[in-house]
């Protein structure tokens, strides 16, 4: 894959990094688009120094053109500040986590367990001239049993689904961090299909698991236009004015429907929370109870779950 071009005195830093990025299995566009924009700033105002005047300037500048929209391109330049750091100049400004400030997130749509049973059984008897036809009972698979994260289904390579052992390694995933998560014996059903039709199609040469016919990684655009392209053939309807399903709504799906089994259990769910929040690769709690509040029927018995113990809580992880 060719490298962008780049005019500011970061250019070639901002090439190192895009590599390092695709090192690791990231191939976004996106981030190409906002690494090149926030180049093409640097260039016009002369920008000599990744200093806190450069890159707030530069966030404040499309943060103006663009008004509304989700905060998550920041992290790009978050990202780049942290690696030139790392590699180049100590010095370098990373950009505060305060600008997430202010930013609310969309209520999600809640998938029905007969949403859910329509959607696969369409996957299952896809009609498709690309990878899809045998790939995306895994692909959302994936999404629904493990609550992964889009983008970190896209990005797994070979080498990091373990088949023997059922283990996927979700490496530098959001906030660069990494982990490992087991899956159950359907799931590994599932995945093993997938591998063996991708390889008697397309050869056993790949570096991602979930492939287009060229054997490039999928892009976003493709994940969410075969996912309407499911739920339409499986014949659910589309809510009007509200939200609506996408495929992050599985992962939102794996949260919640967790949370309200161990409560249906009787188990203690303050003591679960942790290992959810590990499982899903997230920072803290607090990303945690978003899922809590998402849970309709846990709510109204768990309203004030989220207020006295959050630093109570052990450090945990799976081993």
């Amino acid at each position: 894959m060719k490298t962008p071009t780049f005019t500011s005195v970061f250019a070639r830093d901002l090439e190192r990094f895009i590599e390092f990025k695709r090192n690791m299995g990231c191939y976004g566009a996106s981030r190409i688009h906002y690494l090149r924009s926030f180049d093409e700033y640097c260039t016009k105002h002369q920008a000599r120094v990744l200093n806190q005047e450069t890159v707030v300037g530069w966030v404040e500048e499309k943060r103006a053109a663009q008004p509304g929209s989700p905060p998550s391109w920041m992290s790009y330049i978050r990202d780049f500040g942290r690696w030139m750091r790392t590699h180049s100049h100590p010095e370098a400004y990373v950009l505060s986590e305060q600008w997430r400030a202010g930013f609310h997130r969309p209520q999600p749509y809640l998938l029905s367990q007969s949403e859910i049973t329509d959607f696969f059984a369409a996957a299952e008897h896809l009609a498709s001239k690309t990878p899809w036809q045998w790939q995306a009972t895994a692909f959302f698979g994936l999404m629904h049993s493990c609550g992964l994260r889009t983008c970190e289904v896209q990005r797994l390579a070979v080498e990091n689904v373990d088949l023997e052992r059922k283990l996927l390694n979700i490496l530098w995933s959001k906030g660069n961090r990494s982990r490992r998560i087991p899956f159950d014996d359907q799931i590994r059903e599932v995945l093993f299909r997938s591998d063996q039709a991708t390889k008697s199609n397309l050869g056993p040469r790949r570096q991602a698991f979930f492939t287009t016919s060229t054997g490039a990684p999928l892009g976003n655009t493709a994940v969410g236009v075969m996912f309407n392209r499911i739920w339409d053939q499986a014949g659910l309807p589309r809510t009007e004015g509200g939200p609506r399903a996408r495929p992050y709504s599985f992962r939102h799906h794996f949260a919640y429907a967790n949370i309200e089994r161990w409560m249906a259990q009787g188990q203690d769910v303050n003591a679960m929370l942790p290992y959810l929040s590990r499982y899903m690769g997230h920072a803290s709690l607090d990303s945690t109870f978003y899922y809590v509040h998402t849970s309709p029927d846990f709510l109204k018995s768990y309203a004030q779950l989220s207020q006295p113990y959050q630093s109570l809580f052990p450090e945990v992880g799976f081993e």
